[in-house]
């Protein structure tokens, strides 16, 4: 059956014209291209950022963490349990708020770092971008996700 001309010409309701679906695509494309060498850490992608994070800045609140990830308690808190049962972090309780919970990095979940030093370079030459390409379309991302949130 022939396409018609209607069917061929780009309108603005056309999928390869929405900018959403290029995110989204690119960022399914993206948790893929880390799967193999997170398998190799025994980490998901987002086990992997709440790492980062903690590798970052250990002795953290959960609610600072969950801020930095933008991800609600709901979502976080299973995947911190998975990570305390995994014997990469423990959660600890604040002594002046009790309602306030702590994260720390066991020496196990430190030293998983090292072992993930190399997941940048990996992606990046994944992408086959050079390192100003990388940070242009990261600034660029980032400013889109802040007008976004003002909206």
């Amino acid at each position: 059956m022939p396409v018609s001309k209607k069917a061929t010409q780009k309108s603005p309701v056309c999928l390869e014209e929405q900018l959403g679906f290029a995110l989204y695509s690119a960022s399914l494309a993206m948790t893929k291209a880390h799967k193999p060498m997170l398998d190799r850490l025994g980490l998901t992608y987002s086990q992997y950022l709440a790492m980062v994070v903690l590798w970052e800045q250990d002795d953290i609140a959960v609610n600072q963490l969950g801020a930095r990830l933008g991800l609600d308690s709901g979502t976080l808190t299973p995947l911190l349990k998975r990570l305390e049962s995994m014997g990469l972090l423990t959660r600890r309780r604040g002594q002046e708020d009790e309602r306030q919970v702590f994260i720390d990095l066991t020496p196990r979940g430190a030293n998983l770092r090292r072992e993930a030093r190399l997941v940048p370079a990996q992606i990046q030459a994944a992408t086959g971008q050079s390192d100003t390409a990388q940070k242009t379309l990261r600034n660029l991302l980032l400013q889109l996700r802040d007008a976004l949130g003002e909206a």
